[in-house]
């Protein structure tokens, strides 16, 4: 058991024993993940199940988030309901929601499957749930030990899955993308194009609005992709914008002659408040062989999440929380 572990990288100390297990294939070498064989302690007193509330969420869980030195901490980002997502209730419309919900499902010990960059990296065992109140509504947080396949040590971002049908997806091969040369000159060409189009004042500068430039590969995509934001007279972060200011954000796929938008969307403050996302992560969450693409949004007051899907394949947003609503 002792050697079997080493090969894999583990973050923090293991506090909770993880359960269930996981047979693997990386690189040709085959781990295996067994729980420990004494009985699991009883939860502590403040993760013992209450009465059910009604409208308590119990479907798969989609969260997402950061690893700060050997910490990883998951935001939960709303329930999966078929092909879909569901945004989680709030303490305004469920009395203590968030409490209560990290009770019910989020107790010390629960198992969150990890993805990044598409592929499936590992696991999280939660050892504390808290409330972040960065978000336009509280959220609960997960922070614990993690296991992950050597390949993703330097990996940053995190799609976690609290989900038994995510348990049995295979390990793939995990490669970071990041952009190059062709994309960044894409990027300045598909956001001038777009400008005039969506009646946007001009920047003094197309290339120093870019704010963000991400590249990935989708699975199932022919070639590689990737996503920007341009702002103008704003900042890639929760604050105040300008009184002019507008977010553009594109999206781009390989297409027969180049880059080409797959999708975009257009902000502007005067008509909309202050909306600026950018890319996250994908990953197929909810198993229709299909990625996903989940954004981080940026308000003068607060955060929230968006998701893109492809539908017929168009990419069209999904899902976004209700305080950031924004229009395409």
């Amino acid at each position: 058991m002792g050697s079997m572990r080493r090969r894999w990288l583990l973050l923090a100390v293991i506090l909770t024993a993880p359960s269930g297990c996981d047979n693997v294939t990386w690189g040709g070498t085959e781990v295996h993940l067994e729980a420990a064989a004494e009985p699991a302690p009883p939860p502590p007193p403040d993760t013992v199940s209450e009465k059910p509330i009604e409208g308590m969420p119990k479907g798969p869980l989609l969260l997402a988030g950061t690893r700060q030195g050997d910490t990883v901490t998951l935001i939960t980002v709303a329930e999966i309901k078929g092909r879909d997502l569901a945004e989680l209730p709030t303490d305004a419309k469920i009395p203590d929601f968030v409490t209560h919900f990290i009770r019910a499902r989020l107790a010390a010990g629960t198992q969150v499957i990890l993805f990044s960059d598409g592929a499936r990296v590992g696991r999280l065992t939660v050892s504390e749930a808290h409330r972040d109140d960065r978000f336009c509504a509280s959220r609960a947080a997960v922070t614990g030990v993690v296991e992950m396949v050597p390949a993703a040590a330097e990996a940053k971002r995190f799609i976690g899955l609290i989900d038994t049908t995510a348990a049995p997806r295979p390990y793939t091969e995990f490669r970071r993308y990041g952009d190059d040369r062709d994309q960044r000159v894409a990027s300045v060409a598909l956001a001038s194009r777009a400008i005039p189009n969506v009646g946007a004042p001009w920047p003094p500068s197309v290339l120093e609005a870019r704010a963000d430039l991400q590249g990935f590969r989708l699975p199932e995509a022919t070639g590689p992709g990737f996503a920007a934001t341009f702002l103008y007279d704003d900042s890639l972060a929760v604050g105040e914008p300008g009184r002019n200011a507008y977010a553009l954000f594109v999206m781009a796929r390989t297409g027969d002659s180049g880059y080409e938008t797959a999708f975009r969307s257009y902000r502007p403050v005067a008509d909309d408040g202050k909306g600026a996302p950018r890319y996250f992560d994908h990953v197929d969450w909810n198993g229709d062989g299909t990625s996903e693409v989940l954004l981080d949004v940026f308000g003068a007051d607060h955060r929230w999440f968006s998701a893109l899907t492809q539908r017929d394949g168009t990419w069209v947003r999904s899902f976004e929380d209700s305080c950031g609503s924004a229009r395409d």
